[in-house]
């Protein structure tokens, strides 16, 4: 087999990974071009063909996908070495390489400075992306997920503590609309809906009293998968929300939001970091303690008082 460079294999593993060469071009701080002249030349030095190019998309071919099973882990490792060949024997270095939903936002803002700060060597890589992720396949160290989205053979670390969805408006469409009684009274209201991006089907909002389970199918003039999109034309009084409460808090308490069918709120445990219960890198697990230090659990917080 032809030698290569290791950085070679290391641009080619961006790509593959990101199933695009501008993506793949901003993370490593090249150009696209540049970058897919390089995987022309790994390729030419191979004598395969790595990468299927369209005007649209790239995908691997099937020595390319072989080429990221067999030799991925094992380069990755070995830059990881590189990384930390200058380190003090005390020193954590590396790459932690997380998976995580728009709901994990308001637990990663407190917790990433904090990481930064105790371990400047380390680079946290964090794609916020709302589908399910395989994180083995997928070459994460772990993810963060509600906890009805984990697989029962993933390792679980509570981040939050107990949280809830709720369904809140606008002072404005509440003014014009009313405010609903019980869950079904969410047909005849404008609602802001949410498409999954693991299935691609329309979410219900789902709502609880006791241990009845409502699960609703509202429509309005919205869908969205983003939530601060949804949050934000709930706010503009659009229509009816059904939000996560840590991330509607503060317009809870300002006024700007009011909540609404407050003994259906769907309280959930919260979010969880999960990864495989297996070996895990020295600085995943000095990222693992940096989240117990930051984000212990806490009791659920007084559910706020409606705006007077």
């Amino acid at each position: 087999m032809p030698s290569t460079r290791l950085d070679a294999f290391a641009e080619f593993l961006v790509v593959a990974r990101h199933r695009s060469f501008t993506a793949a071009a901003t993370e490593l701080g090249v150009t696209p071009s540049a970058l897919s002249q390089a995987v022309r030349q790994l390729e030419h030095r191979l004598g395969v063909t790595l990468l299927t190019r369209t005007t649209r998309s790239v995908a691997l071919t099937e020595p390319g996908r072989r080429l990221v099973d067999e030799a991925g882990p094992a380069v990755a490792q070995a830059l990881a070495a590189l990384r930390g060949a200058g380190a003090s024997p005390d020193e954590v270095t590396g790459t932690v390489r997380l998976t995580a939903p728009q709901l994990a936002l308001s637990a990663l803002e407190p917790l990433v400075p904090a990481f930064a700060a105790r371990h400047p060597r380390v680079t946290l890589e964090i794609l916020i992306e709302n589908r399910l992720v395989d994180v083995v396949a997928e070459g994460y160290d772990g993810g963060i997920r509600l906890e009805e989205s984990l697989d029962r053979d993933m390792v679980q670390l509570n981040l939050t503590g107990p949280t809830a969805f709720i369904v809140a408006g606008a002072p404005s469409y509440l003014a014009a609309r009313g405010a609903p009684q019980r869950p079904r009274d969410l047909l005849s209201h404008d609602c802001i809906g949410y498409r999954s991006e693991t299935t691609g089907l329309l979410y219900a909002w789902e709502l609880v009293r006791g241990k009845r389970l409502f699960r609703v199918p509202v429509k309005g003039p919205l869908v969205s998968n983003d939530e601060r999109l949804a949050r934000s034309m709930v706010e503009a009084g659009l229509g009816l929300g059904y939000l996560w409460e840590p991330h509607a808090r503060e317009a809870l308490r300002s006024g700007r939001l009011r909540q609404v069918l407050r003994e259906y709120s769907a309280e959930v445990p919260g979010l969880f970091l999960y990864y495989p219960g297996r070996s895990v890198s020295r600085a995943f697990r000095a990222f693992i303690e940096v989240c117990r230090e930051v984000l212990r659990p806490k009791k659920r917080p007084p559910r706020t008082p409606p705006a007077s």
